[in-house]
């Protein structure tokens, strides 16, 4: 039988993976084709509402401690800040539908895929101390 900590860090990692996965094709599709188009968006919603997800269960794993000097939950916190801004961000601009914007869309997008990395590969070296 499966402890009820082993399912929820079980829940969490694929979470959080999951977010990795969809917010990367978002990211690199949107780089490669360099211009935002609105099928993106739904990779960064659904990246950023896994990633919540995911820190959610984390968050309960850990007891439910918040500690902001922590420098992991400092980064996470930012990460997830930058990723529901940039996905209404994204939003805006393709409701607009200013060619222009679109098309500068991308430098933004890998500079907060970037910074999202820092607390997953993070999430990943403290999980294996």
């Amino acid at each position: 039988m499966i402890s009820y900590t082993m399912s929820l860090l079980t829940i969490s990692t694929i979470l959080i993976s999951l977010a990795l996965v969809q917010y990367s094709i978002g990211i690199w599709t949107e780089r490669i084709s360099r211009r935002l188009k609105a099928w993106h968006l739904l990779f960064f919603w659904s990246g950023l509402l896994f990633d919540i997800s995911g820190t959610l269960a984390m968050h309960k794993l850990s007891g439910g401690k918040f500690i902001l000097t922590d420098p992991h939950t400092l980064t996470g916190q930012l990460a997830l800040w930058l990723m529901f801004g940039h996905a209404i961000w994204a939003s805006v601009v393709i409701a607009r539908n200013i060619d222009s914007m679109k098309d500068r869309f991308h430098s933004i997008s890998i500079f907060v895929w970037a910074i999202w990395l820092i607390p997953y590969i993070g999430g990943m070296v403290l999980a294996m101390r």
